[in-house]
């Protein structure tokens, strides 16, 4: 049995889930995702990845600045939906969207809720220093990610960077979605209430946290690192230039904070010391130390700011 829907999302991330719903054979309505935003050296104006996998998949896409006009929300309740999925949207939902499904609307979010709620749960996962994340669906209410939730599924971070992690949320997220709807069509879904302790709330990540404060210990320089990388990615000057920092090694090492403990761009830190792994020069490819080095003179006692 198939679904009435209408999907919600923007980025990459989302992508996935829209793919298995449409593999599935669930009738998507329509595809509703941010407007087109100006990208690249030419500024040209592009729609969002959502959108381009809308448009390939010769779904009907709607790109509207908000869903709080009146007109708006008269076309949404006329898609006449079983439900609505959302998935990392960018636009809040009104009351009467949200009551507009004949089921509801569900959301995948990418954090164990009540921890990070919010725009960006896997980067402050990593930067937090977690050691474990998932994926959630849930029903969404009016509140930020404060719904009752039908299926969670937990991951160990280890030492994965943010795309790392995204890239397997993603894929988990979208297998979770077709099992909620599959307990929703069966009527066997169970809705569990969020705890009331334990809340934290996951801000954007904002410039100015990009740059390394060497000062801090190596484990929570790595945990910026990786929680940054590939993107936007953590950085510091080095010889005047922004060099990123997108792989590091927390190893054994002590010294100025900032400053190479070695010609293996080895820099200490405020406690420890951290090896740097991979590496991105301002108009450059991602390459590795080594090759950074062939090209980039930082030789030992270099202070990196």
């Amino acid at each position: 049995m198939s679904l009435r829907l209408a999907f919600l999302g923007t980025p990459d991330f989302a992508v996935p889930t829209l793919a298995e719903l449409v593999a599935q054979g669930h009738d998507i309505a329509c595809v509703y995702s941010q407007p087109p935003r100006p990208k690249g050296r030419g500024l040209d104006a592009q729609p969002s990845p959502v959108h381009e996998f809308a448009l390939a998949a010769g779904l009907a896409v709607r790109t509207p600045l908000t869903l709080k006009d009146a007109a708006e929300q008269e076309l949404f309740a006329g898609l006449e939906l079983d439900a609505a999925i959302v998935v990392a949207y960018g636009l809040l939902l009104p009351k009467p969207v949200l009551e507009a499904p004949r089921l509801g609307c569900f959301n995948l979010h990418a954090s164990l809720l009540p921890r990070w709620r919010g725009a960006a749960p896997i980067q402050r996962a990593i930067m937090a220093g977690d050691e474990e994340t998932g994926a959630m669906i849930m029903r969404m209410e009016e509140g930020l990610d404060t719904g009752p939730v039908l299926m969670a599924e937990r991951m160990s971070i280890g030492r994965k960077t943010y795309g790392e992690l995204h890239d397997l949320l993603s894929r988990l997220g979208a297998d979770l979605m077709l099992r909620a709807l599959g307990a929703l069509e069966r009527g066997t879904a169970r809705e569990t209430p969020q705890a009331t302790h334990g809340v934290t709330y996951a801000k954007k990540i904002a410039k100015d946290e990009a740059r390394i404060d060497w000062s801090k210990p190596a484990r929570e320089i790595d945990c910026l690192v990786r929680g940054l990388s590939p993107f936007p990615g953590a950085w510091c000057d080095a010889k005047g230039e922004r060099l990123k920092i997108l792989h590091a090694e927390p190893v054994e090492g002590r010294g100025v904070p900032g400053t190479l403990l070695d010609d293996r761009l080895t820099v200490a830190c405020g406690e420890g010391a951290l090896r740097l792994v991979r590496l991105q020069r301002a108009g450059k490819s991602a390459m590795t130390a080594e090759e950074l080095l062939r090209g980039f003179t930082l030789p030992r006692d270099t202070l990196l700011g």
